[in-house]
Parts: C-alpha cells; structure tokens; sequence
C-alpha cells in the first residue's frame, strides 16, 4: 500500500502538487486524471522517489520512499518520453535493468519481446513512439517491481497492444500481487482498467473515488413522461444531479440504488424508461459539477 500524506512540490513560484492526501491500495489499479500540469507526472516522481517532496509524507509498505533503496527496487518508473541510453539495444537496456533489479527476469523479457514482435538487437533509436512504449512496459513488468507508476503509457499504443499491455497488468496483478499507478489525461484511457481514480486540478485533488461504489450509487435514466405532473411525482425525494431535456425526452443522472431510482420512476407509469450504462466521464461530471467544478474543462479527450 502506498499512503500520501499532505504532500506539496513546488517549482519556483509554481506549486506542482498542492496538499494531496491519496492511498493506494493493493490489488487495485488507480487512476490519476487531469489534464497536461495538473501535477500527474510531478506526483509520479514523488512517489517514485526521484523528486523529494518541499511537505508532506508517502510511505510505501509502511517505510518512506524518498533516498530508500528498498522500496526503491519495488518500485518502475514508466515517463511519457522514455529514455533509452545512446545506441541502446533492448538486449543493452535489459542488462541495464538487471543489474539494477535482482529479481529482474531474463527469460520473460525474452518471450515478451518475441510475442511483442520487437527485435532485441535492433537500435532502439530506430523504433517507433509506440514500439519503444512497448519495450518500456516489458522492462517494467521484468523487474518483478511492486509498483509500476506510468505516465501516459498508452498514449502511441494502437488498440491491440493498449489491450495486450492491460493484459499483462492483469495477468501480474493476480500471479504477482502487482500495482499499477496510471496516469493520463483521458478518462477513456482508464475506464475499463482502473478501480480507483483521482482527479487532479492545479496541484491538488478535486475527487478521489473507488469506482465500483461510484458506479453502484449513480444511475443514469432515460424517461419520457405523460405530463408534468407524473415527472414531479417521480421526481420527489430523488437527488438529481443532471438534467437534460430534447423535447419529450429527459435524461437524468440521479443518486441512489438502481432499484430504488427504478422503482420510483416506473410508479409514476412512464411512456418509456430506461437505464442506461454511466461512463467514467458521466460520472466525473456529474460528481465534479455537484462539487462547483466543470470536469469538462479539465479533461481532454
């Protein structure tokens, strides 16, 4: 587990990452959103333990991160612009990490690189943006790290291999006890990967929610009325947190059971009805703007 405590970095006059307090739990994938210097890739560092924090305190498994040797080596750093060294071979680089991480696993790395399709003894400075993301995330998952912290590692990734990385995740997730910190500034990247999301705006957190209770607690419906009445009625006692209307139509994100919110619109005998699926963007919206914030300026993608 990795526990975040009031941690603060600023760069000059610029406060990078503003009293964020965040756990990490094991066996699950977090997420952390916002847009470009939101603060994801400074708080990356911070928790791997190349940047000292100015406040503030991350302990992983109980002991601190920052100039510690043994958390160090359960820990892979993944940046977004990778950094290979000068004329550097996969077969150069996987010795590198070797040397560095005792659990490093030779043999996986070699099977990876087969069934990834990459040449171990080409330069990697003739690979591709996405080919050398691939060499990057095989490393990583070779070094037997504990906890992989990746900067937008998906972004260059063609649908194929993004689900093939995800998969990997998975497979170590539950052989290895593997876990993942993602970072990226598109909510789609992460829905169907992560169980835990923070929003990051400015530094700080905006909301920090396991998504599996946000889901069951957040229905999305559909509904087309006979008259007013019957809306007002089906209405009553609901927490409405959006509305929209196209003429007869209205559709509502509503908090509560999907029983109970069934239950209350179907007694009011609509013409239709229907609940639909929330996607992780819906239900950052509509938890952000109850908030007072507009989760669509902070997001891209």
């Amino acid at each position: 587990m990795i526990s975040i405590s009031h941690l603060e970095k600023s760069f000059g006059k610029t406060k990078a990452v503003n009293d964020v307090t965040l756990s990490v739990r094991e066996g699950e994938v977090f997420g952390l959103v916002g847009t470009n210097g939101a603060g994801k890739s400074t708080l990356l560092r911070l928790l791997a333990g190349i940047l000292v924090p100015d406040a503030g305190q991350i302990l992983a498994d109980e002991m601190p991160v920052y100039d510690n040797p043994e958390i160090k080596e359960r820990m892979f750093f993944i940046p977004d612009d990778a950094y290979f060294f000068p004329n550097a071979t996969p077969r150069s680089m996987r010795d590198y990490y070797a040397a560095l991480y005792r659990t490093f696993d030779g043999e996986r790395f070699d099977g990876l690189m087969e069934g990834f399709h990459l040449d171990k003894n080409r330069r990697i400075a003739e690979f591709s943006k996405g080919m050398k993301k691939q060499l990057m995330v095989i490393l990583a998952i070779c070094t037997g790290a504990k906890y992989l912290l990746c900067d937008e590692t998906f972004d260059g990734l063609d649908p194929v291999m993004r689900q093939g990385v995800k998969s990997l995740f998975a497979q170590d997730m539950a052989d290895l006890g593997l876990v993942p910190v993602i970072a990226s500034h598109n909510l789609r990247e992460l829905e169907d990967i992560c169980d835990h999301v923070g929003l990051l705006h400015e530094g700080g957190v905006l909301l920090s929610e396991d998504l599996a209770e946000m889901k069951l607690n957040l229905q999305k419906v559909q509904v087309v009325f006979s008259s007013e009445e019957d809306r007002q009625t089906a209405l009553q006692g609901l927490q409405v947190l959006l509305e929209e209307k196209r003429g007869r139509l209205y559709t509502y994100t509503v908090r509560g059971n999907r029983d109970e919110v069934e239950s209350r619109f179907r007694s009011a005998n609509p013409v239709f009805f229907e609940i639909l699926k929330l996607s992780l963007e819906e239900i950052f919206i509509s938890e952000t703007e109850v908030a007072g914030y507009d989760v669509r300026k902070f997001i891209l993608g």
